[in-house]
């Protein structure tokens, strides 16, 4: 290989250099950062860019896309002393290019660390309780605090989620106690209602039958009444009292061996005028005219 050859092919490739240095294609929704001298020059969008070579140069790459970071893992402390371990994830944009190279050294892991301190902090101001209702809460109380500080850097905390929160494993076993004994709580509360409730309406079952017998027992009484004051009605009763009394020593003579005979059983006419006296005095009837 001659001289000559070898010179074109060197100036071939300071050629390709030059070209290379001169041009740069930047993608869709990405931002690159211009230096003249290791100073900021500016910042060039998508598209095709002519540089000066060897004088400009892209120091730093952006995506203006949306990018989730995921926060480690940590352990925190609620108010009432309890620990729990929680994860999440955030989602950033890269808002100003220029912030976002110079403001911080790793915008990322800034946000990272600011994320977890935070977190810590909220955790710590709510009780073990209510760190799972409060998810939605805790999350924007986050944005908000993570959107103020990385305002300098350029970048702007879209939103922030609660992956998992994990209490210990003492933990878990005590609050699956506490939620077997409030549930035999609750069904002793139930039973004893219930018992209650059934003791209730047999006491108001019995009182109303007690009522209703009682009502009968005065209509039958005023009928009873009505009846004596009808014509005949007096008359009717004796024969009605008279054969109850001679139905119920028969049946005293049947149950026993022993069988007391009244002293004034021929008395039957003075018996039957001494119910008739007491049917009209309950029964509130005019006595008979005779």
């Amino acid at each position: 290989m001659t001289g000559s050859v070898i010179f074109l092919i060197v100036l071939a490739l300071l050629v390709l250099l030059v070209i290379a240095k001169t041009a740069a294609v930047v993608p869709q929704q990405s931002a690159y950062v211009l230096e003249t001298l290791c100073r900021y020059s500016k910042t060039i969008s998508a598209g095709f860019h002519v540089l000066v070579a060897f004088i400009d140069r892209v120091a730093y790459r952006h995506t203006l896309m949306e990018q989730p970071i995921d926060v480690p893992e940590q352990v925190c402390i609620t108010r009432d002393n309890v620990q729990v371990a929680i994860d999440g994830i955030l989602y950033m944009q890269v808002l100003d290019p220029r912030q976002a190279s110079y403001g911080v050294s790793n915008y990322m892991f800034a946000i990272s660390q600011l994320a977890q301190t935070a977190l810590r902090s909220e955790i710590g101001k709510i009780d073990l309780d209510r760190t799972f209702e409060e998810r939605t809460s805790i999350n924007g109380l986050l944005v908000a605090e993570l959107d103020k500080a990385s305002a300098a850097w350029g970048v702007k905390v879209l939103r922030y989620e609660i992956k998992k929160i994990m209490p210990s494993h003492e933990t878990l076993e005590a609050m699956e106690k506490q939620m077997r004994a409030e549930r035999e709580k609750r069904a002793v509360i139930l039973t004893s209602e219930g018992q209650r409730d059934a003791q209730i309406n047999e006491a108001e079952g019995q009182a109303q039958a007690i009522l209703a017998v009682a009502n009968a027992t005065a209509e039958g009484l005023r009928n009873i009444a009505e009846a004596l004051r009808q014509p005949g009605g007096e008359d009717a009763m004796r024969l009605r009292v008279a054969e109850q009394y001679v139905t119920q020593l028969g049946h005293l003579a049947k149950e026993g061996n022993t069988f007391v005979i009244p002293a004034n059983l021929s008395d039957v006419a003075g018996m039957l005028t001494l119910a008739t006296t007491l049917v009209k005095g309950t029964g509130g009837a005019p006595p008979a005219t005779r």
